[in-house]
């Protein structure tokens, strides 16, 4: 008799719209996922199936369906199948900076672990982590982030007073490399938007924000490559216009980031690699 390995379909990753600084995804990944990287958003999901794994924070954490994952800005991770039966997943992804609108200048909540079975997390999520196919009116998404923002800094217990630093100076600077993020921005012209110390707003920047001022920059070209890749823009021509040097230092900061290199997010996004 011939016993012939089952035929596993494809990896995938659907997207939903994005919308606001909001990006939401579902994806079906087996055997190994993403290599270890970190975005300076947060990374809220669900497991729907299978064991989802992941290396975050020196130990290795393992979730099963149902329970909810919050990843913390910029901390490195990986994630892979914890079977041989693969991995379902939703994940929504947003940048602190909605969450500050609603914390106005607390500490970013941070969930030591990355997985939980909190049921406040677990209705809290609920709106967000819909079906990719089903579209958020903007009002409904605003909600949603703002009950999610404070049932983290209830399960959490982020203090309810205004974390020490200059909430205003980082939130210019957050303005400012948004609005000029295609070009070199340099310290000197930080500290003349924000009056703050290039020191004193690298360190107020990373509290608030979860991230440093450079971090945040790359980010947004990175999110502009994206972008582009998916209109079908060249690599070269997508990193030339997002401000990176050339086409291997985009590169470089693209595997760093999302764990995947250009041509293999493209694959699994559906989108077409060109040049």
């Amino acid at each position: 008799m011939n016993l012939q390995t089952p035929v596993l379909p494809p990896d995938w990753v659907r997207r939903a719209e994005s919308i606001e600084g909001v990006e939401r995804i579902e994806a079906w990944f087996h055997g190994s996922a993403y290599s270890m990287h970190r975005h300076d958003t947060y990374a809220i999901g669900r497991t729907l199936a299978g064991v989802q794994s992941f290396n975050y924070r020196r130990s290795q954490r393992n979730s099963l369906p149902g329970n909810t994952l919050v990843l913390h800005p910029d901390e490195a991770h990986d994630g892979q199948a914890g079977t041989d039966e693969g991995f379902q997943y939703r994940m929504v992804y947003v940048e602190p900076a909605l969450f500050q609108e609603v914390l106005g200048g607390r500490a970013l909540p941070f969930l030591e672990g990355g997985v939980t079975t909190d049921p406040r997390l677990a209705v809290a999520t609920a709106a967000l982590l819909q079906h990719v196919g089903y579209t958020l009116e903007p009002l409904e998404q605003s909600d949603a982030l703002a009950e999610l923002a404070n049932a983290l800094a209830a399960v959490t217990g982020t203090p309810t007073r205004t974390a020490k630093g200059d909430f205003l100076a980082a939130r210019r600077a957050r303005d400012y490399l948004h609005a000029n993020c295609s070009r070199v921005v340099t310290l000197d012209e930080l500290e003349a938007v924000t009056g703050r110390d290039r020191w004193s707003l690298s360190h107020d920047f990373r509290r608030f924000y979860g991230t440093s001022p450079y971090r945040y920059l790359t980010m947004r070209r990175l999110d502009a490559v994206r972008h582009m890749l998916l209109d079908g823009t060249s690599l070269a021509c997508a990193a030339a216009a997002a401000g990176f040097a050339d086409q291997s230092h985009m590169t470089r900061h693209f595997s760093k980031t999302f764990g995947l290199t250009p041509g293999r997010w493209l694959q699994v996004a559906g989108g077409v690699l060109r040049g």
